[in-house]
């Protein structure tokens, strides 16, 4: 009877939540004619996969592993059920049948109906399993998803999205290796890089150098050096060449709590 219950409430939850995120995500990428609601990750994201299901699908699958071992192990969702899993799987589905994003990914109504079934597919498995599983079974099955689910994030995601930039073309892989590289050793995962070399080639190929693709080539280097920064990246690279940092930096870091 308890199982039943949380099934019907996952089914009413999941449909609610996926008809939202659908639509969010399809009109992100009609603004600024309309107004969107959504994630910008979700929307470039989605961008590198090019209206290719395979890529969509299997970039859900990644984060719902995570998202899985989340439910299971501490009772709660990831963000990435909403940003992830639903949109891209729900987009997945719909490519299968129609490979034209216009006509498909773009569609907030084909979108909100795709992902509200997804929606309910997904967090009704993820509720029944875990309220399923014995608390004693919980710990071993965090001890299995959890590195299972890192390796996929950040060991073939990584490699998807950048062969993913480089079939972009020569400016996306160029932007896509250099950022993906340097996401990968301040952030740890190439994956935000890699998706942000994407947006600047594709911008410049589309737009050319214009003052806008300059300010966005300015933004993502200054997020990078923030990031570096407040990471204490600059201390362990300068650790690493065996140089001491010098005092006013310390200093700096010290204030910062970094």
């Amino acid at each position: 009877m308890h199982v039943i219950v949380i099934l019907f409430e996952s089914i009413i939850v999941g449909g609610l939540v996926g008809f939202a995120t659908g639509i969010g995500a399809a009109r992100m990428f009609n603004a600024p004619t309309v107004q969107a609601l959504g994630a910008f990750r979700t929307l470039g994201e989605m961008n590198a996969a090019q209206g290719d299901p395979a890529s969509h699908f299997s970039f859900g699958l990644g984060f719902f592993f995570n998202a899985w071992a989340s439910t299971v192990g501490a009772g709660a969702f990831t963000q990435d059920v909403t940003h992830r899993v639903i949109p891209n799987w729900a987009a997945a589905t719909l490519l299968l049948k129609n490979k034209k994003v216009e006509e498909t990914v773009h569609n907030p109504q084909k979108m909100g109906i795709a992902s509200a079934i997804i929606g309910i597919i997904v967090v009704a498995f993820l509720n029944v399993t875990s309220s399923s599983i014995p608390e004693a079974l919980q710990v071993t099955a965090v001890k299995v998803l959890v590195p299972a689910a890192t390796l996929l994030i950040n060991i073939v995601m990584p490699i998807i999205f950048w062969l993913a930039a480089i079939d972009a073309g020569r400016r996306s892989g160029l932007f896509g290796t250099i950022f993906g590289g340097l996401a990968a050793l301040i952030m740890g995962n190439a994956v935000p890089g890699v998706v942000l070399g994407i947006l600047i080639g594709k911008g410049i190929d589309e737009i050319g150098w214009t003052k806008i693709t300059r300010i966005m080539l300015f933004a993502v280097i200054l997020v990078f050096i923030l990031s570096g920064f407040f990471r204490g990246f600059d201390m362990q690279m300068l650790k690493s060449f065996g140089a001491g940092a010098p005092e006013w930096l310390n200093n700096i870091h010290r204030s910062l709590g970094a």
